[in-house]
C-alpha cells in the first residue's frame, strides 16, 4: 500500500501538489491522468525518491518494491532470453519459460531469443525492460506511456496481462481506452490535489463537473446572501433600534465562508486547415510491390484506391512494412514494380517519423511552424504550440535542443497548419497527453477530406477508420470494414498462436485452477443482484436530487440548496462504494 498524505511540490513560481494526499490500497490498478506538467511523472520521482517535496509524507511498507519500466539502455547478458530472465528471482533463473511467454507477448519470435540485445532498435529493447519488470513481479508496477513502444498486437497482449495483475499498479497513458480497461480506479491531478474515483476516466470526469456545478451554484447563492446581508448591515447601522438585529447579521456574515471562483483551464480545440477537392478519387495505388531486399518484398502487389473522404487504417506487426507503405504513397520512397498515382487537385500533409531530420535546426518552435503559412497571427501560432505541449516560453525553443518525441510534436504542428486534402499520419499520438490525443481525434474526425493512419491505438482506429490496410501473413490485404469488423471476421493469427503456445508450456509448471463449485457461484450472482438494485436505486435518487437542486436554484430557496447539495455528495459517494464492491465481486 502506497500513502501520500499533504504534498507539496513548487518548480519555481509553479504550484505542482498544494497540500495534496493519495492511497493506493492493495490490489488497486490507478490510472494517472491530467495535463501535461501538472505533475504526472513528477509523481512517480517522488515515490521513487529521485525528487523531495517540501512538505508532506509519502509513506511506503518496509520491503515493499517498487518496479519502473527504465529506459536505460544497458545489457549485460549474450542474448535476449537471459537479459530478460535477469527479471526473474534469482532461484528461478532457470524457469526461462517464463522469460518466453513475456517476450512472446512483446513482439519477440523464438529466433529473437538468442539474438544480442544490441542487434534490437531501441524500441525492442525498451520491451526487454519491460519484459524484465513484468517477470521481477513488483509489489507497485510504475508505468509512463508503455504503448509507445508497442505494436498493435503488443499492446493487447499487454492489456491482458495488465487485466490480471494482482498486485499494485499506477499506469501513465495518452491511451483512455487501453487504461480504463486495464485500471480498476482514477485519480486526476487536480487543482494541485487528486480526486480519486473507482471506476474510468469518464467517471471521474462527469464526478468533478457535477461537483463543480454544484459548487458554483452554492458560491454565487452564498455571494448573493452576503451581499443581502452587507445591505442590510450598512442601512440599518446608525440606527440604535436596529442595533440587535444588525449585530446578528455582522456574526453572520463573520460566519460565511468565502468560496472562491474556480478558475477555469482552457479546452484544447483546434483543426486541420483542409481545401476543397472536386474529384472523386484522391489516389490510386496499382499493383505496388516493394522490399529493401528484393528477394524479400515487404510488399506484394498492393492494390486499392481511395476516395476523397475515406479513412483508412494500416495495421499489423512492428517491422512489417506499414511505415513503408506509407512513405511510398508519399512519394518518399519509389515502388519496385506498381505505380501510385495522385489525382489532380490532391494536396498532401505527411506525418512520418523519419521526417523529422527536415526540421531546421537552427529556428525555434515558434518560427518552424510558422514557416509553414507566414500570414498566421503569433495567437494562433502560440495556441498550437500549446497544443503540441509547448507552452508559453517553451515555444521559443530551438529545434537543436528537443528530444526525438519533442521534434515528432513540432512536425504534428506544422501539419495541421499545412492546407491539404489528404493526410498520412504515423503514429501521431505517441508523444502527446491524454487531453491533446482527444482534440487531435476531434480535429481528425472534423477534416474535410481523405486519411491514412498508422497507429496501435484500437481507439483511435474505431473511431476514424472504416477501411483497413492490414500486414498479417504472406502480405498486406485491403480489408472493407471497421477495426471490430476485422476483429469479428478475421482477428489476429499471432494471438490464437500465442495461446496455443503459452497453454503448452504452461501445462507442466503450472496446476490449472478449480472452477468455483456452485454453491459459490450462487452466491455471487446473488450478490451481484443485490448491489445492482441497490446502484440502480441510488442512481434514480441521484437524479431526483439534482432535479430538485435545479428548482431550488431557480428560486434561489438558499437553504434548500445547500441541504440538497450535502444529501447529494453523500448519494454520489453511497454510489462510488457500491460501485467498488460490484466490480470487486466481478473481479472475483
Amino acid at each position: 500500500m502506497l500513502q501520500i498524505s499533504n504534498l507539496t511540490k513548487h518548480y519555481g513560481n509553479q504550484t505542482i501538489f498544494d497540500g495534496a494526499s493519495l492511497v493506493l490500497n492493495q490490489g488497486e490498478r490507478l490510472g494517472l491522468i491530467g495535463r501535461n506538467g501538472s505533475g504526472k511523472s513528477t509523481l512517480f520521482k517522488l515515490v521513487l525518491d529521485e525528487e523531495h517535496p517540501e512538505s508532506g509524507v509519502i509513506s511506503i511498507p518496509k520491503g515493499y518494491r517498487i518496479g519502473r519500466l527504465s529506459q536505460h539502455l544497458k545489457f549485460t547478458e549474450p542474448t535476449i532470453l537471459a537479459e530478460a530472465a535477469l527479471g526473474l528471482p534469482e532461484e528461478e533463473r532457470d524457469l526461462t519459460y517464463k522469460a518466453e511467454i513475456i517476450l512472446s507477448g512483446l513482439g519477440f519470435s523464438e529466433a529473437d531469443f538468442a539474438r544480442h540485445p544490441d542487434e534490437f532498435s531501441g524500441g525492442f529493447q525498451i520491451r526487454v525492460n519491460l519484459a524484465k519488470l513484468i517477470l521481477s513481479e513488483p509489489d507497485l508496477l510504475l508505468l509512463d506511456e508503455p504503448t509507445n513502444y508497442l505494436d498493435i498486437l503488443s499492446a493487447r497482449w499487454l492489456k491482458s496481462m495488465l487485466q490480471s495483475w494482482k498486485r499494485e499498479l499506477i499506469i501513465i497513458t495518452h491511451d483512455r481506452d487501453f487504461m480504463d480497461s486495464v485500471t480498476t480506479h482514477t485519480a486526476l491531478i487536480y487543482r494541485g490535489t487528486f480526486r480519486k474515483i473507482p471506476g474510468g476516466t469518464q467517471k471521474l470526469y462527469d464526478t468533478i463537473s457535477l461537483d463543480e456545478e454544484v459548487y458554483e451554484k452554492t458560491r454565487m447563492n452564498d455571494e448573493k446572501k452576503r451581499k443581502e446581508l452587507e445591505q442590510f448591515i450598512n442601512r440599518f447601522r446608525a440606527k440604535a433600534s436596529k442595533a440587535a438585529l444588525v449585530q446578528s447579521r455582522v456574526k453572520a456574515l463573520e460566519k460565511m465562508e468565502v468560496k472562491d471562483a474556480l478558475s477555469q483551464e482552457d479546452s484544447l480545440e483546434f483543426a486541420f486547415r483542409s481545401i476543397p477537392f472536386f474529384g472523386k478519387t484522391l489516389l490510386e495505388a496499382q499493383e505496388i510491390t516493394f522490399g529493401y531486399q528484393p528477394t524479400s518484398p515487404l510488399i506484394s502487389k498492393l492494390t486499392f484506391s481511395m476516395g476523397k473522404k475515406d479513412r483508412i487504417g494500416i495495421i499489423g506487426k512492428n517491422g512489417q512494412g506499414k511505415s513503408t507503405l506509407l512513405r511510398l504513397l508519399a512519394t518518399d520512397l519509389a515502388p519496385q514494380s506498381g505505380l501510385v498515382s495522385y489525382a489532380q487537385g490532391t494536396r498532401l500533409a505527411y506525418f512520418g517519423q523519419t521526417n523529422v531530420d527536415r526540421l531546421d535546426a537552427k529556428k525555434t518552435i515558434e518560427e518552424e511552424i510558422t514557416s509553414v503559412d507566414t500570414s498566421l497571427h503569433r495567437t494562433k501560432v502560440r495556441g498550437i504550440c500549446g497544443t503540441m505541449m509547448f507552452e508559453g516560453d517553451a515555444a521559443l525553443k530551438k529545434i537543436n535542443v528537443l528530444s526525438g518525441g519533442e521534434k515528432a510534436r513540432v512536425l504534428l504542428g506544422k501539419i495541421l497548419v499545412t492546407p491539404s486534402n489528404l493526410l498520412l499520419l504515423d503514429e501521431p499520438t505517441n508523444h502527446l497527453d491524454m487531453d491533446s490525443v482527444e482534440a487531435l481525434t476531434d480535429a481528425l474526425e472534423s477534416f474535410d477530406g481523405g486519411m491514412i493512419l498508422v497507429t496501435h491505438d484500437e481507439g483511435l482506429l474505431r473511431s476514424l477508420c472504416t477501411r483497413l490496410i492490414i500486414f498479417q501473413g504472406k502480405k498486406p490485404f485491403l480489408f472493407e470494414g471497421t477495426y471490430d469488423d476485422f476483429l469479428e471476421k478475421i482477428g489476429w493469427e499471432e494471438e490464437a498462436e500465442m495461446t496455443s503456445s503459452r497453454t503448452e508450456k504452461q501445462e507442466g509448471p503450472r496446476r490449472s485452477k478449480d472452477a468455483l463449485d456452485e454453491k459459490a457461484k450462487k452466491a455471487k450472482d446473488k450478490k451481484v443482484a443485490q448491489l445492482e438494485k441497490t446502484m440502480h436505486a441510488l442512481e434514480e435518487k441521484q437524479r431526483k436530487l439534482e432535479t430538485e437542486l435545479d428548482e431550488a436554484s431557480s428560486a434561489q430557496d438558499i437553504k434548500r440548496i445547500e441541504a440538497l447539495s450535502v444529501t447529494l455528495f453523500d448519494v454520489i459517494e453511497q454510489i462510488n462504494a457500491t460501485y467498488a464492491s460490484l466490480e470487486h465481486v466481478y473481479e472475483e
